[in-house]
């Protein structure tokens, strides 16, 4: 991440946006728009760069955990 960026991801299912060296600005979305959109103006209004890191969309609210045992 680069200094200071407002990046939004994926993130189990739920999008986020997370800010490098302020964790506090940090905030979860259900949706990818709303999440590149809120981004967006955070990353404006800190006079930051926004990124989005695009993930394939898997049609569940949630994704497993990927380091929980198997069923």
């Amino acid at each position: 991440m680069g200094e200071g960026e407002v990046r939004t991801r994926s993130n189990r299912g739920q999008w986020e946006n997370s800010v490098e060296g302020a964790p506090e600005l940090s905030r979860s979305y259900s949706s990818r728009e709303e999440a590149v959109e809120q981004g967006a103006a955070l990353a404006a209004q800190l006079g930051r760069e926004h990124v989005v890191e695009d993930a394939p969309p898997t049609g569940a609210v949630t994704d497993p955990d990927p380091d929980a045992p198997a069923p």
